[in-house]
This record gives structure tokens, sequence and C-alpha cells, in this order.
């Protein structure tokens, strides 16, 4: 028997149908990902299953005795309770774990029971004693994944619980669930750990539940091909009824039976259209792109951070457990980014993700070394805490800034319709930020981010929340963004398409350097002696690490000159460019054109010549 079993079920809010007249059958054993883009009914199938809503019509039928835990998406804001008791409330309510009315519980006294919730503690390394109002996001996901598994419920019903977790987090969990027996229905959209845990793909798209018993892969493959038989279908159809409107129009002769079944299949084709419900298009992301920056974009040498004992210095992303007195969030840290370098940033939640980036802008003054910046730099920051939306603003107003019209690529766009392409209607434009869903304010952000020209995108996490089309159009617009990309994410298929090297934290204010994206990183790691957030890695050999020596006189004179030398040879260089790029540069005589050529190669060969000399010396005197 079905665990659970939905017959003809509907249901919507508003009069909008999220689900119209759905079938589904979850079978014992099975791990279903359930998928669809964002807002179009998800989270509400898991609560017509769990029970926390009633189908407006059709049936939901539960096995007698089936237990069923639930996490939910959002994150609670607090509650004065222990870890341990938040963990323990999973035994009292195992149909509905992870509701956000949090409460305090009397202790456990059940010694089994007490057994239950320390192994599930101890196997997601959760402090018992800990205040879960004390917890960053993801420590409070953490806890409340815990209180969904301590009942070892029949079916387990996940609400995007890879997100606001580090890789760390996410691979063990992905691990737990493969060895996990029970029953697997969750939502997600990190593509590793649906290719890894899911062997039923159930699809909600435009009110219907389409059953793919395959693994993702498949399914991607599947769906393809399907939607591309649909586009067809769709096309003959419209085209046979544009044929018969323009019959209809003509007249008809006679008032023959022929010509009248003839009006009544038009008038079936008109209604059939009508009710068609057509995809979900794709958010439209373009970059505005500012003049090149120089070739040396950030230089931070032994760079160290510490941060003081006064926790209100304390940014969001680092962790306040071990800081005391103060602590080192990094040590040591040198590095080189050039111009067009794509680097992705690993770590654990509270490591220094964010801090490092804001170190890396100057937006924060290390505690030893230095940065320097390069020229020409116009950088749009994506931040992960989204504290660049007002919530008591409409989506309109935080993207117009007070105007009804923005300056795209040079074309005057009014905002409702540039809000369009990311998918904003104009009553959701017109919405309050603090009514937007988690995947709302992060296109939203998208879009403010993309309405200014930039040569270099630092992203905080841009990944929480966007369905599995829009990341990847995310994904093809920094692979073709010409200008440098920073990039902290916890999605490890968005790193290993995006980034051509990787930063990462490796514990005690270790950070290390690594070409390629995350499975690069997995396979020149190597386990450490001693225990540390990350393991530690075999580190790529750098590309400026000669054997130390010091200096001359002379060629520290040499090298405190060349900074300016390079600025001043890509000034040359970008007249040249702008000289060559008018159309009447081409109406000149052959010989003036092959002379400036000869020039603009001249000066691109001594530029890197000169660059090149730059690094050797920086290297020789690290």
């Amino acid at each position: 028997m079905a665990l659970v079993s939905l017959r003809e079920v509907s249901f919507g809010y508003g009069g909008r149908h999220l689900l119209e007249k759905g079938d589904l059958q979850i079978e014992r054993g099975e791990r279903v990902g359930l998928v669809g883009r964002n807002g179009s009914g998800k989270s509400t199938l898991m609560k017509l299953i769990s029970g926390e809503l009633a189908a407006d019509d059709g049936q939901v039928l539960r096995g007698p005795g089936v237990r069923i835990g639930r996490l939910i998406q959002e994150v609670p804001l607090g509650s004065e309770s222990s870890v341990q008791e938040v963990v323990a409330m999973g035994l009292t309510s195992p149909t509905i774990a992870g509701d956000s009315s949090l409460r305090t519980i009397e202790p456990l006294e059940d010694w089994e029971l007490e057994y239950q919730v320390e192994r599930v503690l101890e196997k997601m390394s959760l402090d018992p004693h800990a205040r879960f109002a004390a917890l960053s996001s993801g420590m409070k996901r953490r806890v409340l994944l815990a209180q969904a598994l301590v009942s070892e419920p029949d079916l387990l019903l996940l609400d995007v619980p890879t997100n606001h977790l580090d890789i760390e987090a996410v691979a063990w969990l992905e691990e737990f669930l493969i060895r996990y027996g029970g029953t697997l229905v969750f939502v997600t959209h990190d593509r590793v750990f649906l290719r890894k845990l899911s062997n039923r793909i159930i699809e909600v798209d435009r009110g219907r539940l389409l059953d793919w018993p395959c693994d993702y892969t498949t399914f991607l493959q599947r769906k393809e091909a399907a939607l591309e038989v649909e586009a067809q279908h769709q096309a003959l159809f419209d085209k046979k009824l544009a044929q018969e409107e323009i019959w209809v129009r003509t007249g008809v002769k006679a008032r023959r039976t022929r010509s009248e079944a003839r009006i009544r299949e038009l008038n079936k084709m008109r209604e059939e259209r009508r009710q068609r419900k057509d995809r979900v298009g794709n958010v439209r992301l373009v970059v505005q792109e500012a003049e090149r920056s120089g070739r040396l974009v950030i230089e931070a040498k032994q760079i160290g951070f510490r941060y003081v004992a006064d926790a209100a210095s304390i940014p969001p992303d680092a962790s306040s457990v071990g800081h005391g007195n103060g602590r080192d969030i990094l040590c040591d840290f040198s590095t080189l980014i050039l111009r067009g370098d794509k680097i992705g940033v690993i770590g654990p939640n509270g490591s220094g993700k964010s801090t490092l980036l804001r170190l890396l802008l100057g937006q924060l003054q290390p505690t030893t070394g230095s940065v320097r910046l390069g020229t020409k730099l116009e950088v749009a920051y994506f931040d992960q805490l989204r504290e660049q939306l007002d919530e008591n603003k409409t989506a309109q107003e935080n993207v117009g800034e007070g105007k009804q019209t923005l300056l795209i690529n040079g074309q005057e766009r009014h905002v409702l319709g540039y809000l369009q392409e990311f998918l904003f209607s104009a009553e959701r434009a017109r919405t309050l930020v603090r009514y937007l869903s988690g995947g709302e304010r992060n296109r939203l952000m998208l879009a403010k981010l993309l309405t200014k020209p930039s040569n270099m995108l630092v992203l905080d996490e841009p990944t929480n929340d966007l369905d599995a089309e829009t990341l990847e159009l995310l994904e093809d617009l920094l692979i073709e963004y010409p200008g440098t990309v920073l990039l902290v994410s916890h999605d490890r298929e968005f790193l290993n398409n995006v980034v051509s090297s990787t930063l990462v934290f490796e514990g005690d204010g270790l950070v290390k350097d690594y070409d390629g994206g995350y499975d690069d990183w997995q396979r020149q790691r190597t386990v450490s002696q001693t225990p540390a957030a990350f393991p530690e890695t075999l580190m790529r050999p750098s590309k400026s690490a000669p054997a130390q020596r010091k200096l001359s006189f002379k060629e520290q004179r040499e090298l405190e000159s060349l900074p300016a030398r390079i600025d001043q040879l890509e000034t040359e260089q970008a007249a040249l460019h702008a000289t060559m790029s008018s159309p009447s540069f081409y109406q000149q005589p052959k010989s003036d054109i092959a002379a400036t050529n000869a020039k603009l190669e001249t000066l691109e060969r001594e530029l890197a010549e000169v660059f090149s000399r730059w690094e050797s010396l920086e290297a020789a005197r690290s």
C-alpha cells in the first residue's frame, strides 16, 4: 500500500490554482525529487501531503500509522530553547517536524529517546546546550534537519534542505540520506544533490503533476524532448486556429451541416487556446559592461584579520563560537587577482568568506598586511544578506531608486518593463520587498545589480532560492562575462561550471588557492592528521612562489616604478582601441592603418613584458 496517495487534488490561493486535479502515489523506499519553477507550488504540495493544508477538491490519503517528518523552507527567527530541546521536539510531533512554533519542553526522561537525540546531535556536530536563537541561519537549519530526522519517520519531507548549509554539511546530508532507510520527498535547487539522491522526479508544471520515473539526468534529457514535441504541437495548433479564424471572418456562404460543425470545432479550439497555460518565461540577464579595468585587479600581501572581543564588531558571516577575546579569521594570506579571473570562495558557515570579500574590496582594513586595488575598477556587489534591498519599499522602488526609467546599455527602459525580464509581473513589482519569496528577492537583487555598469562582479551566495533554469542562465552570464568574478557559493555544480580557481578556508585562518572548481579541489585535497573544519589539502604550486631572496636596491626602485608604467601603457592601448573602433579609421591610407596596427602590436608586446617583469619581482620580494 502506498504511504500517501493524491487523487484529483486541486488547491489554490485567491482563485489562482497551483494544482489542478493532480494524482500522485508515493511508495515506500522511493526518493522523490520535486522540481519546478519558483512559485509553481512545490512547498504547497508538501503541505498537502503532510496534512498542514486541506485540498480544495480531491482526496489526500495516508497509510495507517504512517509517520511524516517535515523540514520547512523558512528558518525560524529564534527560541529560548536549547538545541537539544528543539531537536527533541521532533519526537513529540513527528507528523510535522520543523514547525516554526518552537517552544520549551520538559527534559526527556526515557534514556532511549535521549540516546536517539544525542546520536543525531553528534552526527550533525551540534552543541546540545547552545541556544537556538543565538545560532546563525545555517546552524539553525542544521538543527531543524536534526529535528525532522530524530523521529525516524516513514516519510521525510525536506523543503530545500540545502539552503544555508555549507558544502561539508550538504555532503554529510547526502551520505546520510543515501543510507537512510525511509522514504524521501524533497525540494532542492542543488543539482548535484538531485542527481545523487533522486530515483524518481515529480515536476510541478502549470498546475500539473508530471511523473518522471527516472533519475535527474535522464529527466533533463526526456524533458527537453517533451518540450520540443509540445512546442511543435502548439505551433501546428496555432497555425490551424489562425486558418480557421480567417475562414470564419470571410463569411460562411451557406448554413450547411458541414459549416456548422466546423464553427463548433472552431469554438472548441478557441476554448482550448484560452485554457492553455504557457510555460513561464526565463529570466533575461544582461550585464552592462564598464570600461575595462587595469590588468591588475587586486593584490593582497600577507594579510591577516582578527576580530576584537566586542561582539558588535563581528560581522554576520563570522561564527560567534570560539571568538573569546578575539579570533583570527585570516592569517598570512596572499593572492594576485588579474583581469578576467573567475575565482570561487569555499568554506564552512561562519569561516569568514564574506569578510574576505570585504577585505579584498577595501571595505575592511586588514589587521596585518596590505591590499592594493587596481585601476578603473567598477564593482557590482551581490550581498548575501540582501541589505541593499529596502524591505519597506516595493520591488519597483528598489530598482528604480525614485526614477520611472533606467538607462540599460544606452537605451531608456521603464522600470516595470525591465522587471518583467526578471519574471516580475506589474503586480509583483509593486509589492513590498518584505512580502517577496526568497527566490523573488534574489532575482530582484540580480535585477538591481545589473542596472549598473561593471567590470568586476562580486557575488556572495547568489544561488540561494534560485530555480534550476535561472541558475543555468546566471552560469552562462558569468562564463561569458569579460570582467573579473569573485563568487562565494555552496552550489558545487555552479562552482564547477563557472570558476577557474578557488580559495578554500581550511580552518584556523588558513586560506589556500587551488586551480579549477569544486571537483578539482576535491581531487587535490588530502586528509590531514589534525581535525579541521575542512581537511588539509594539497596546495597547487603557486605561480609566484620561487625561492625567496632580497631585492637589490636597483630592483626595488624598478619594482616601484612598474605599476605607473603599466597604467601608462594600458591608457595608450585603450586610446588606440578607441581610435581603431571609429568608422573613419579605415578610410585612411593603407600605410597609416598598417602603422597604427604595428604600433598596437608593439605596445601589447611591451605591456606583456613589463607585466611579466613586475610579477617576477613581486614574487621574488614575497
